[in-house]
């Protein structure tokens, strides 16, 4: 089998120090793959960029009416946060809405990811908790299902939990595909981490944007997560993150959300489409940038949109000096693509 083609090059100076390879999808709801490169069959563990299609279970469960779940809330379930005091009190207050506390949940404590938060934290002398973790939201939403299901709190994060049966069963309705239970790994956060093809998660995102293909509970279901998402881009992931600078950037015509190990995954609701990536040795700065060269290809922006996506394919690097020693730019994408075609 071919190698994945060389999708980004870091530069150090003058001479070439790494390549990295990845693979991306991009498909309509019906599967169609109307731009793809690399190995897109092979499956992948897609991580937090499967949240959104997670959340769906907070629809076929009841727990959005029975607990009165906000855009707000939807959108910290479907997030990868960096613990900063708004992420921090979203999901406090989601916790309360549903009668549970921090200590009901299973995702385990990490400080926070943004920088200027965890010196806060560790200034004031709290220690981090599980609240902290970037994936508590998600959590929350998992103990907002077993309420809404009336079954035990405890173990909800068992691949043998009905709350993980229905997540599970949601995400296959979505991305159209059947999910294998060897192909079933344990996540970061405890869940369980499920392994798609880019083409699956791809049609999946395609499907979720416009409804196509989906029953009209689910339907509405995904179309109010990707709602939510796009209108509060901040609770996705936080300050300077890609997801959220992405989607401000583009209103509510992008769902962007990144996963562990190089992944991301979105959809483009106005052009109908899916797509996903991954950067074969999981680095992270060099799938963002391949991200957002891909979205400079198929998401026709304008040049206010452009210009981020640009800088964002590009990044020079500083070392400690502040001195720039390097440049990491994704690559083998051919031309921009004419917005107006």
């Amino acid at each position: 089998m071919s190698p994945n083609p060389v999708l980004a090059h870091l530069v150090r100076n003058n001479w070439m120090e790494n390549r990295y390879r990845g693979a991306f999808c991009v498909a309509d709801p019906s599967g169609r793959i109307l731009w793809s490169a690399g190995d897109i069959v092979r499956d992948i563990f897609p991580r937090s960029a499967l949240k959104s299609l997670q959340s769906v279970a907070l629809f076929r469960s009841g727990a959005v009416e029975r607990f009165a779940l906000d855009s707000l809330d939807i959108a910290i379930a479907s997030a990868s946060h960096l613990g900063e005091p708004e992420h921090v009190r979203a999901v406090r207050n989601f916790l309360e809405k549903i009668g549970c506390s921090e200590d009901d949940f299973e995702c385990g404590s990490h400080p926070p990811t943004d920088r200027t938060a965890r010196k806060a934290l560790a200034a004031s002398g709290v220690s981090p908790s599980q609240v902290h973790n970037n994936c508590s939201g998600k959590h929350a939403g998992m103990l907002a299902v077993a309420r809404a299901l009336d079954v035990p709190v405890k173990g909800y994060s068992r691949p043998d939990h009905p709350v993980q049966k229905l997540v599970r069963a949601c995400i296959q309705d979505v991305a159209g595909v059947e999910l294998a239970a060897e192909k079933c790994g344990t996540d970061g956060c405890s869940l369980p981490a499920w392994a798609l093809s880019l083409h699956a998660l791809a049609t999946g995102f395609a499907r979720a944007a416009t409804g196509e293909g989906l029953s009209e509970q689910t339907a509405a279901a995904t179309r109010a997560i990707v709602g939510a998402a796009t209108s509060h881009p901040f609770l996705i992931a936080g300050t300077d993150a890609f997801d959220t600078d992405a989607m401000a950037a583009f209103g509510g015509n992008l769902m962007s959300k990144g996963g562990a190990e190089g992944v991301f995954c979105g959809s483009l609701p106005q052009l109908g489409l899916g797509y996903a990536l991954k950067c074969d040795d999981g680095n992270m700065q060099a799938a963002e940038t391949m991200a957002a060269r891909l979205l400079l290809e198929i998401a026709r922006p304008d040049e206010r949109q452009k210009a981020f996506l640009l800088a964002r394919s590009q990044k020079t690097l500083k070392n400690w000096r502040g001195l720039e020693v390097a440049t990491l730019q994704a690559v083998g994408f051919g031309h921009l693509a004419d917005p107006d075609a």
